[in-house]
């Protein structure tokens, strides 16, 4: 695999790992103490971390890459073993 290659799944690995890291961050401004600012939805999070969102990201989507880069490297993740051409 080349490294571009090898560098565009992890990219795509990284963009869907936020949708198994953001249903995490769920406690909404309206469960906190601290009072609403003017304009603030009732359901937004009360602290947005955003740097910590992105760690776990990157975390999610390193475990999922070298999941995938085994079964690449094994053989198991090939096209015409999946399709049962091989």
């Amino acid at each position: 695999m080349k490294w571009t290659s090898a560098l565009a799944i992890y990219t795509l690995f990284w963009c869907f790992s936020a949708f198994f890291v953001l249903p995490f961050h769920g406690r909404r401004a309206e469960d906190d103490e601290t009072p609403l600012v003017k304009g603030q939805d009732i359901g937004a999070p009360a602290t947005f971390r955003p740097k910590r969102i992105l760690l776990q990201m990157t975390i999610v989507a390193s475990i999922g890459f070298v999941l995938y880069y085994i079964a690449y490297v094994n053989g198991w993740a090939d096209p015409d073993v999946l399709s049962g051409r091989a």
